[in-house]
Parts: structure tokens; sequence; C-alpha cells
């Protein structure tokens, strides 16, 4: 999946022209008349907000804590302390969960607009690579969020939280430098469905 993205990268306009002919890889996944109009990757740079922050230092604490309690486990001898090893490393987790993770993410990650769909592709560290496609039609609710990056959201996924609690996230196109010009294609692309919805009424 990764060199079909790559290959194609290389291909798309970004200026937003629609590749003639599906790229290597494609095949099977696009409709005989879909085209490809738009390639990239969100922004791979490392990325800390405030936000970030709270989490972060609770997690310094856990595993912090968790640390010198295995150190004094030590001193009694034993493998007592080796109990501690479950809490050090749920520490290391929220750490890494509260820094990094978005980063990693983001440099495992491809997005592709096409003349009716939006995919978002994965391939992250101990995890399948996954292809995810999202229908830019009349039912699909388009945002952009200025920045430098910017992001154009057009989906949303409700999930459970660990304590049972449901939320809603929203899916798109996050940290992207063209997020305008994706956003102008994105609407062309949803007047054309509606257009067409229309036309399939009357």
């Amino acid at each position: 999946m990764d060199e079909a993205m790559t290959e194609t990268s290389d291909k798309a306009s970004h200026a937003g022209a629609a590749l003639r002919d599906p790229p290597a890889g494609w095949s099977g996944i696009l409709d005989d008349d879909e085209r490809i109009l738009w390639q990239g990757r969100p922004d791979q740079g490392f990325h800390f907000t405030l936000g970030q922050i709270p989490m972060t230092i609770f997690g310094v604490f856990f595993t912090g804590f968790a640390l010198f309690w295995m150190v004094m486990a030590a001193q009694s001898g034993g493998i007592f302390w080796m109990f501690g090893l479950i809490h050090f490393s749920a520490g290391l987790g929220i750490i890494y969960s509260a820094t990094i993770r978005d980063t990693v993410k983001r440099r495992g990650t491809w997005y592709t607009l096409t003349d009716r769909r939006a995919f978002i592709a994965t391939d992250l560290p101990l995890k399948s690579r996954t292809l995810d496609s999202y229908a830019i039609d009349a039912r699909a609710r388009l945002s952009w969020r200025e920045g430098s990056p910017g992001s154009v959201t057009f989906a949303s996924e409700e999930r459970r939280g660990t304590k049972g609690r449901r939320y809603n996230v929203d899916i798109g196109f996050e940290r992207i430098n063209e997020a305008g010009k994706v956003y102008g294609l994105m609407r062309t692309v949803q007047r054309r469905a509606e257009r067409a919805d229309g036309a399939d009424e009357a």
C-alpha cells in the first residue's frame, strides 16, 4: 500500500489535476471511471500542544513513582519488585500516548482524494495496514480548519472510551499543507454528487 501511495504521489498534481489512468496498486479499489484528484500526507514533524501537557505530567509522575517503588522493593531482596513493572509500563504508555503517538500515526498515514471518495491509508507499527474510504456526497459534512498546516474533515465516527462512554471523533485529512485547495476540490466533488442525486430524483 505504501509503495502505491509513494508512486502515485509522484504522479499526482497537488494543483488538483486528475490522474487519467489508475496508478499501480489501485486496481480493484477504484471504480472503472473513478479518478484521483489529489494525494498527500499529513505533516511529518513532531507536534506538541498545550492540551497534551497535563497527561504528560501525569504520565511522568506515574512512571516515576512506579520506578521509585521498584527500587525500594528491590532493596528488600526477592522478586517482589517485578510487580511494579506493570505500573511502570503503564506509565510509559501514558507518556507515549500524550507525546509522540500522534506523530507516529501521521508518519504512517497517506491521503487520497478521488472524484467520489476520500481515502485514508495507514501502515503503523504492530498493526495491520488499513485503507478506509468515505463518500464525498451530499451527506458529507465538510469543514476546513485553517492553519499552517490546516485540516479538512468530512466524516465523524462514534467510539467507546475505556469506561464505556461513547464519543464522536472527526475524520479527515489532518495537518496538510494544501488544506484550502483540498477543501475546494471536495466541495466540487460534493456539488457534482448533489446534482447527480437531483437528476436521479427527477
